[in-house]
């Protein structure tokens, strides 16, 4: 029998500015470029620095690392970053992230109550990914819970699959959240997937975001179900560090998190 070879896609690794939280997304920067991530995605939000595409451009090019994706302010605490028009927030990510070299925007559903926004969301994706070659994936989120209580915070829905977009971006964290079949959710993303934010989760009501294995996840299996079928957008780290005791305990998590991504991000082979 031959011996088996190892298989690694073309996707590269990235770390989300937001997974050095609450240092800034300078560290992010930093720590990218000494653990040997393959760039970053850069969350926008209230960091200034996240703000200016020219200070990016310089953390860039002084440390080495891509700008990889740009994250557009969709949070609750984001809500006022770049204008409060959502749309507005879209078209400058999009300029963000033709400027920095980017190939992809994050983008969540618009919460229930951005009511005009949310009925032309999907048509007007649609359009704004027929402008350019960035690719807008649309991320799943998750009902909110309170106690006994589900509220659907999103539309048209959290579970973006039921609406239709050119690219989709599955976090596993939101997937935990969700209580859903995360491999029944990217079966239905099809080859619709583009984007991975890659972080694990127990099933809390609360997004968890942690560090790949920690929770239930199938993280290994995602991966590796990736690299068999030759997935060539990126994989991104965005895990919850605020937990940590020391930077360095920050740094260890990572650098966890990129090994175990690294060791799953590939698949043997037998030759022929």
């Amino acid at each position: 029998m031959a011996e088996p070879v190892v298989r690694i896609p073309d996707a590269k690794v990235a770390l989300s500015t937001a997974s050095v939280y609450p240092e800034s997304t300078a560290t992010a920067f930093e720590i990218a470029a000494r653990l040997g991530y393959d760039g970053v995605e850069v969350m926008v939000w209230t960091d200034p620095v996240s703000q200016d595409i020219e200070a990016l451009r310089r953390l860039s090019d002084y440390h080495g690392v891509p700008v990889l994706a740009v994250h557009a302010p969709c949070l609750l605490i984001t809500q006022r970053v770049w204008t409060t028009d959502p749309w507005t927030k879209l078209r400058r990510a999009q300029a963000a992230a033709e400027k920095l070299g980017a190939s992809a925007v994050v983008v969540h559903p618009p919460f229930r109550w951005q009511r005009q926004y949310a009925r032309d969301f999907v048509d007007g994706i649609w359009r704004m990914a027929d402008e350019t070659d960035v690719r807008f994936a649309v991320e799943n989120m998750y009902p909110w819970r309170y106690k006994d209580r589900e509220m659907l915070a999103y539309a048209p829905e959290w579970d973006v699959t039921k609406d239709d977009y050119r690219h989709f971006t599955v976090d596993l964290s939101h997937t935990a959240t969700a209580r859903t079949d995360t491999m029944a959710m990217v079966d239905r993303m099809g080859d619709r997937l583009g984007h991975v934010h890659l972080a694990d989760g127990k099933g809390s009501a609360k997004d968890e975001h942690l560090v790949p294995g920690r929770g239930n996840q199938p993280c290994a299996e995602l991966l590796e179900r990736l690299a068999r079928n030759g997935y060539d957008g990126h994989v991104v780290i965005e895990v919850n560090t605020r937990r940590a005791m020391s930077s360095a305990e920050r740094e260890a998590d990572l650098a966890e998190a990129l090994a175990f991504t690294r060791l799953h991000l590939a698949s043997r082979v037998s030759q022929q």
